[in-house]
């Protein structure tokens, strides 16, 4: 499917039209919000967000808009350029295209040569404050570097720079007069440090122009590293960031957002993509028993839209090599979650994998893995508690394990409730010695290339 057409009619399992008409409503009013940030983590879908909110606004024809892959572009490092060129594109083919290229062109053939002449991009761009504290150690950094002009040159390079930088912005309020311009920048995250910091200021300083507005969409938490990475660890990445950026909204991991009991976009997900690829039999998917357990793993792990769809590739790599037999219909849970325990293993925790092989089964780091720091009491306040599906599972995968299984084993006076739960819940008998393991390492080994 064609990421760049999909539409919120087509495709809002996660509910988020509702944000983007919110975000429309913004970039239409009459308020200074630009950039804005479109934030969320790797994996949360911000890409196919992005090109929903542009198809919505789309229909109501009121802006040029613009989408730029920044990651594509890194590449060809400069920034400047990526931009202008994307804007040339919605252009008409007439005078005006024509114009505004001619205006551009010397903008960027003298911002080119100041920086690649003195190496002093960074004085540059920064506050005339910063400037006057900066301009001495600045200008002696580069002169050991890169400097070949004089200190007078380099100064009459950025003011010609500037004249073209005033002519680049005049033309672009002329196009923007007539219809106004909204660039989407996607990946910014993902591109070299030096060129997503160089980007923002690009921005800031060359593209603060009357009715073009920038739609940052990205995580600023990798944005933040980028800034440290340039200017050093000393440097408040936050407050130089709250620079660039007017505001700023996360996307939610919930899908229904209004519920009382809201759930969880990525566990909508794993279930539709199982359902959606036959990955998993119908009855498992149906199963409340399942579905607690699912959640209670994306929520320990924090599974992103994009780790789920990883997960249930690997389901379906699993079924694949061992011939669809593994996942039948009315299974019991127990073998289900043992199976899914090995999956998830070979997705997320492939150095745990290779203490298991060598037979180092510790109980403590599979209870990390699982969520399960300690067992509950199944008697609390005179009432008899059912455990969660994964302490059921601990209880017997401890049972197996050779090292730190103290924290796992059942008080005495409630031994044969958890067996209970095993036999007669979980695995429909009494495992065999080792069973769990076993099933664990089943999972991993026909997974395994080797």
């Amino acid at each position: 499917m064609d990421i760049t057409a999909l539409t919120f009619n087509e495709r809002d399992e996660f509910k988020r039209k509702s944000i983007a008409e919110k975000a429309i409503s913004l970039l239409q009013a009459e308020i200074d919000i630009s950039p804005m940030v479109i934030d969320g983590s790797w994996g949360t879908g911000k890409t196919e967000f992005c090109h929903k909110l542009i198809n919505l606004m789309h229909e109501q024809e009121s802006h040029h808009l613009i989408y730029i892959d920044a990651f594509k572009a890194d590449h060809a490092n400069e920034p400047l350029m990526t931009v202008l060129a994307e804007v040339i594109k919605v252009l008409p083919e007439d005078e005006s295209k024509q114009s505004f290229v001619k205006k551009a062109l010397p903008a960027v053939r003298y911002g080119l040569k100041t920086i690649a002449k003195a190496g002093v991009s960074h004085l540059l761009r920064q506050d005339a404050a910063d400037v006057v504290d900066d301009f001495d150690k600045q200008i002696q950094q580069a002169a050991d570097k890169t400097i070949d002009a004089t200190v007078e040159s380099i100064l009459k390079d950025h003011v010609e720079a500037e004249k073209n930088l005033k002519a680049l912005q005049e033309a672009m309020a002329e196009i923007a007069a007539k219809k106004p311009i909204v660039l989407f920048v996607d990946e910014l995250d993902r591109c070299r440090p030096n060129f997503a910091v160089d980007m923002l200021e690009i921005i800031k300083h060359t593209f603060d122009v009357d009715g073009v507005q920038f739609v940052l969409v990205t995580n600023t938490q990798q944005l933040k590293a980028s800034i440290n990475h340039c200017y050093g660890a000393a440097v408040d990445a936050q407050r130089y960031l709250d620079k660039f950026i007017k505001f700023r909204f996360e996307l939610s991991d919930r899908s229904d957002r209004n519920s009382h009991n809201p759930v969880l976009a990525a566990r909508q997900h794993f279930f539709s993509l199982a359902k959606e690829k036959k990955s998993l039999p119908d009855d498992m998917l149906k199963s409340p028993a399942f579905g607690k357990a699912i959640e209670h793993l994306i929520k320990h792990h924090t599974l992103s839209l994009r780790e789920i769809e990883t997960l249930v590739l690997h389901i379906e790599i699993s079924q694949a090599l061992s011939n669809n037999k593994k996942f039948p219909e009315n299974q019991f849970l127990g073998y289900t979650l043992l199976r899914l325990i090995g999956i998830m293993l070979v997705c997320f925790k492939p150095d745990l994998i290779s203490d298991l092989k060598k037979g180092k089964w510790d109980a403590n780091e599979l209870g990390k893995f699982l969520g399960v720091d300690s067992l509950p009491s199944l008697l609390q306040e005179g009432h008899r508690k059912r455990p969660e599906a994964f302490d059921v599972m601990m209880v017997m995968i401890a049972r197996d394990c050779n090292r730190n299984v103290d924290t796992y084993i059942p008080e005495e006076s409630q031994l044969d409730e958890w067996n209970n739960y095993i036999y007669r819940g979980f695995m429909g008998g009494a495992p065999d010695q080792n069973e769990a393991m076993n099933q664990i390492l089943e999972t991993i080994n026909e997974m395994s290339f080797e």
